[in-house]
């Protein structure tokens, strides 16, 4: 009997140490692949950013191939009646909003632009009123394929389930100088179809993260994905070393198991 639970107990062991050491090898193996897309996106930001600026007012209707951090410029007046805020958009751990304002080239299409991040007004602190003159502008910055959504930045085009509305509230110029953020709409995600269909206008089929300096008082630091691949292969040669225990262990209880059961000559 006791060597029946011996036996039973060393395949529980085994099986175990099989489990185990199975499971941290596809968990390396899961990190390397991380690593590698992590590589992919790295690259494919250098290569944008490394691309010859796009001219929005010269691009051509219908022949678009706009990508993620190509470079782009525009001239062209703001819509200050169509601004809103993106809300819960934290930098450097500090809660703030995004404000996005469409701007409109000659030929009548329109970009929508975010144009940078305030921090959340708390306690007396109030909201920024924005120098937007009603005058042509030349902005540049970066494409991205849409707005980067809350929780889930450059990885999904999902449109909102908001019901997006721009009733203009009391106090509200819609061609001022400037714009009092206190009084804008304020949404969490933002599809540019959706505000294309609101406003009327004819969007391009991208949003432009301004960069160029302008005297707004804005900051313009936009999200980027993590691109730290070195990481995600410092995490597989961990569980490679963990599986690498396992198989130790698996040998010492095969051998210990075998010796037990080898007749004794003394």
């Amino acid at each position: 009997m006791p060597s029946v639970t011996r036996n039973t107990r060393t395949a529980l062991a085994l099986a175990l140490l099989m489990l185990v050491g199975g499971t941290c090898v596809s968990l390396g193996f899961w990190q390397l692949d991380r690593a590698t897309e992590r590589r992919i996106i790295a690259a494919t930001i250098e290569m944008g950013r490394a691309a010859t600026a796009i001219e929005l007012n010269h691009a051509i209707q219908g022949a678009y191939n706009f990508k993620n951090w190509t470079p782009a410029t525009v001239q062209g007046r703001w819509r200050s009646d169509l601004s809103l805020l993106l809300d819960n958009r934290n930098l450097n751990g500090r809660p703030g909003l995004w404000l996005a304002t469409p701007l409109v080239i000659e030929d009548g299409r329109a970009v929508l632009v975010l144009r940078g991040w305030f921090a959340r007004p708390l306690g007396e602190n109030k909201a920024p009123v924005v120098p937007t003159p009603d005058s042509d502008q030349q902005l540049s910055g970066e494409l991205a394929e849409h707005v980067p959504r809350l929780f889930e930045l450059w990885s999904s085009a999902k449109p909102a389930n908001e019901t997006l509305a721009f009733a203009e509230p009391a106090g509200f110029v819609a061609h001022s100088d400037a714009i009092d953020t206190n009084l804008l709409p304020r949404r969490q995600n933002l599809a540019v179809a959706e505000l294309s269909k609101v406003s009327g206008l004819n969007f391009f089929p991208v949003v432009l993260l301004q960069t160029s300096p302008t005297n707004d008082g804005l900051i313009r630091a936009w999200p980027l994905p993590s691109v730290d691949a070195d990481k995600n292969t410092g995490y597989a040669m961990q569980w490679f070393g963990f599986a690498a225990i396992c198989l130790i262990a698996l040998v010492v209880v095969v051998w210990r198991t075998r010796r037990s059961r080898s007749p004794r000559l003394f």
